[in-house]
């Protein structure tokens, strides 16, 4: 057992960092742990704030990791509001930006997370310019929302990935006009390819989204502080009365960076690069979370993965890796989403080009579906539409890396838990 004398130190405050301190207790570590979140809220997770809390189907407490009480019942020294401005390994030591106070640390866990990516064009200065990743962004999107049902107003959305997406089935929700400028040709292009990115464009259209494909803003017009307009670079314009940046996220990296941790190439999906055990370059120093590039054995490459699960997951491997379980974090990437009355849920991983066929099983039209990208008659990833209970099949599919019959595969009278091992 770690001796109970030990200091465990939590930079970040979300979903991977409060799950770490709860596996530590759970773990049985009886010394001091320390969570720092640089936002005032109690850590949360954070797909309410694009589901549940923006469609103002769920109340904001739902998205708590924990109730506020908990922390203080575990023993946990929560520091909310306060930012790590440095980190210094020889003395391994953390400083708060705010009073300069330093905290001394046995162990250390980075999981800072990501942030926004910044459109860098004229206008972003403007009042109506949103960004959707905390807890107070999502407080602010859901009333701009509920004003742009109300009075017909226009909602430009940069970007068609998941949380762009989804803030437009939100925003058709309350009745809001929406325009989705994206420079691909169908929405999640990279990641579904364009028969399923088409699924999800035919989905929206049918519901009211314009998509303006093949572009990107150049400018954001207003007056008196407000947006009016949006410019692309063909040379259109929309009209806009708020405009949401969804252009992805950047990992959080700048602590770890000023303090000579081994990072990964920005090409590559940057973040903090870390083993099998999510220990970065320096050994009494882990990373997890959206800020981690972890080697995965499954599909022989780094990963740096933003969804949810990689939080929930995450955070615990890396908090049993600092009381020195030897125990590979692998877990196969997934994620879902709610788009009106589609229900879906991904596993796996299958970029641009690491594929050579996608397999449907089911009716795409009816959008109850099972598709899955395959290598060589491998599954490297499956993606269930409206159809449910059959992840953990999926999930065996890929882990097995078995040659399977892509005719039976796409046979919905051959069941799946057949052809995984």
């Amino acid at each position: 057992m770690v001796d109970a004398d030990q200091t465990f130190v939590i930079v970040g405050g979300g979903l991977a960092g409060a799950k770490a301190a709860e596996t530590l207790r759970a773990e049985g570590f009886t010394g001091r742990v320390i969570l720092i979140g640089d936002e005032r809220d109690h850590p949360y997770e954070r797909p309410p704030l694009s589901k549940g809390y923006l469609l103002g189907k769920d109340e904001r407490d739902s998205a708590l990791v924990h109730e506020p009480a908990w922390y203080a019942r575990h023993d946990i020294e929560l520091h909310l509001g306060q930012t790590v401005d440095a980190l210094d390994r020889a003395a391994k030591t953390v400083r708060f930006g705010e009073d300069g106070t330093t905290v001394r640390y046995d162990k250390l866990l980075l999981a800072t997370g990501a942030e926004p990516r910044r459109l860098d064009i004229p206008g972003t200065g403007l009042a109506g310019v949103h960004h959707l990743r905390r807890l107070a962004h999502a407080d602010r999107l859901k009333g701009i929302l509920a004003s742009l049902g109300r009075d017909n107003g226009h909602l430009v959305i940069a970007g068609a990935g998941w949380i762009g997406l989804e803030v437009a089935a939100a925003a058709r929700g309350y009745g809001a006009e929406v325009t989705v400028v994206h420079r691909g040709t169908t929405p999640l292009h990279s990641v579904l390819g364009p028969e399923l990115g088409q699924l999800f464009a035919d989905l929206h259209q049918a519901h009211g989204v314009r998509f303006h494909f093949g572009a990107t803003l150049t400018e954001i017009t207003g007056q008196d502080g407000m947006v009016l307009a949006v410019r692309t670079d063909d040379g259109e314009e929309h009209p806009a009365h708020a405009v949401l940046a969804a252009i992805g996220a950047a990992p959080r990296t700048g602590v770890a960076e000023a303090a000579g941790l081994a990072l990964a190439d920005p090409a590559d999906g940057g973040g903090i690069l870390v083993d099998e055990q999510l220990r970065t370059s320096d050994p009494d120093i882990h990373a997890a979370g959206d800020v981690a590039s972890f080697p995965h054995a499954l599909f022989g490459t780094r990963l740096r993965v933003e969804h949810w699960a990689n939080a929930l997951n995450g955070g615990p491997a890396a908090a049993r890796a600092m009381l020195g379980r030897d125990e590979p974090y692998d877990r196969v990437p997934y994620f879902f989403t709610d788009q009106y009355d589609l229900g879906m849920e991904y596993s796996g991983w299958a970029p641009a080009g690491s594929y050579d066929q996608v397999v449907v099983r089911g009716d795409t039209g009816k959008r109850e579906f099972i598709a899955f990208w395959v290598k060589d008659g491998r599954v490297l990833a499956g993606m269930n539409v409206n159809i449910w209970d059959v992840t953990d099949t999926v999930q065996r599919l890929i882990r097995s890396r078995a040659v399977v019959d892509t005719d039976a595969l796409a046979d919905p009278h051959v069941p799946l838990d057949s052809l995984a091992p």
